[in-house]
């Protein structure tokens, strides 16, 4: 399958096309040029400049890098189903495929438009990672994947949000 047709069939939320990723250790560059295209295409639609579009690009990979370790932790650790088994690789490779619909926030430069296609491709990527959690960690239960996502997610917000105000008082 080539590079496109697993950004599209992640897109679909095709599960099929997850387990592949999640299998093949080769696709970790891959996800993260997925990652930095989603990054990128979101710096581009809400017309943040180069410096906007760098500090965007590093936001995002660290958030997918930070995502996934969490997810992992959170999946494997304190949430694990019988038959889950999985590493940090499965959950790169596959909350970074999921990020494809990111990749439609390029459109935000259209006005009215953008902000519709920027709502919708958030929610799109979200049920996208849920599907990805769902398979990277072996869960029978989407309800189990979502509650992953969710905690990692407030996890993820409170450490940015800590990491942003000691920024700001050393700054």
């Amino acid at each position: 399958m080539t590079f496109v047709e697993r950004m599209v069939g992640a897109a679909k939320l095709d599960v099929r096309v997850y387990e592949e990723i999640e299998g093949d250790r080769s696709a970790m560059p891959q996800a993260l040029a997925v990652v930095v295209l989603s990054a990128v295409a979101g710096g581009i639609g809400v017309g943040s400049g180069i410096r906007g579009l760098v500090f965007g690009t590093i936001a995002g990979l660290l958030g997918w890098v930070v995502w996934a370790w969490l997810t992992y932790f959170i999946g494997t650790r304190l949430l694990p189903e019988p038959d889950t088994k999985a590493d940090i690789g499965e959950l790169l490779r596959t909350i970074g495929f999921a990020s494809s619909p990111g990749i439609l926030r390029v459109v935000g430069i259209v006005p009215i438009l953008g902000s519709i296609v920027i709502v919708v491709s958030a929610v799109w990527t979200l049920v996208a990672v849920v599907v990805a959690v769902r398979q990277a960690l072996d869960y029978r239960s989407t309800g189990r994947a979502i509650g992953v996502c969710v905690i990692g997610w407030v996890v993820q917000i409170v450490i940015f949000a800590l990491l942003m105000g000691v920024l700001r008082r050393a700054g």
